[in-house]
């Protein structure tokens, strides 16, 4: 087997729809396989004769107290070589209420809660150990269905394989929060702020309008160079380290000009570079 991912995290937050999204670039799913059984599916899997060589497993709440035998079970597959991934779903409460509210489902915790704030924070709280030993937590908060889908072709499709590593470049806004799924986080809140400008405030970073202020200033130009330099020098690194996928952040103060300016620019150059990258601006839009 190549890969084993493990899909955690809160409901609502996408983790059937990344399921799906696996299946869809060549990956076996299981939905809620109880957690005492997935050293022997991976056995199983071992030792199939068929090329069934990833797989992903959706692992929530609905295992009960039999999810507090998870990271002893991840432990031991990882002892034995285990090509595992732990990936862990998350999303704002409001967001969260909004979906339960659309798709009119019970939260698995309703029972239990005597509201649905409360069942999301009683979950949130049965899974925190597993947050803390995730691989990568992915805040769905801002993606859309369309988004997410195209996250995951770019980090686990065959065209992330083939480039060895999928560099995802996010731009947000530090009002709102660092993006929880970052690797590297870079603040470009330094640099001049379109925002000041009037013909410029209500434009944002894909503005040939704001790309063009931006570039007028050789402090934004260096920096571009420079990020681009840094990356150059790490990505070779992570990549014989085995890493897939990679997510660079750039923030500024409402992730609407400069971060999206300079995200726009270095998804570009790493694409001229023949790297697999991607761009997502995670703030655009936000009053």
């Amino acid at each position: 087997m190549d890969r084993l991912v493990v899909i955690t995290g809160l409901s609502g937050s996408g983790k059937t729809l990344a399921a799906r999204c696996l299946e869809d670039v060549g990956f076996f799913c299981v939905d809620n396989l109880p957690v005492t059984l997935i050293p022997p599916f991976y056995e199983l899997i071992q030792r199939s004769a068929g090329p069934m060589e990833r797989a992903a497993l959706v692992i929530d709440v609905r295992e009960g107290s039999f999810l507090e035998a998870l990271p002893d079970i991840l432990r031991q597959l990882r002892e034995r070589s285990a090509p595992v991934t732990l990936l862990f779903f998350e999303c704002a409460d409001e967001v969260l209420k909004r979906r339960f509210s659309e798709t009119r489902r019970p939260h698995p915790m309703a029972a239990q809660a005597a509201t649905l704030e409360e069942a999301i924070q009683m979950e949130r709280a049965a899974l925190s150990h597993l947050r803390d030993l995730a691989d990568r937590i992915i805040d769905t908060s801002r993606f859309t269905a369309h988004e997410l889908r195209a996250f995951f072709k770019n980090s686990y499709g065959t065209a992330a394989e083939d480039n060895g590593l999928n560099v995802n470049v996010v731009s947000f806004g530090f009002k709102y929060g660092v993006p929880a799924e970052a690797d590297l986080v870079f603040d470009v809140r330094c640099l001049p702020n379109p925002y000041f400008v009037d013909s410029l405030r209500l434009l944002d970073g894909k503005a040939a309008e704001v790309q063009a202020f931006l570039s007028e200033y050789p402090e934004v130009r260096e920096l571009s160079r420079r990020v681009l330099d840094f990356l150059a020098f790490l990505i070779p690194l992570y990549t014989a380290e085995g890493k897939t996928y990679l997510t660079v952040t750039l923030g500024c103060t409402g992730g609407k000009h400069r971060s999206v300016a300079l995200a726009e620019d270095l998804a570009r150059d790493l694409k001229a570079q023949g790297l697999s990258a991607s761009v997502h601006h995670r703030d655009l839009g936000r009053e």
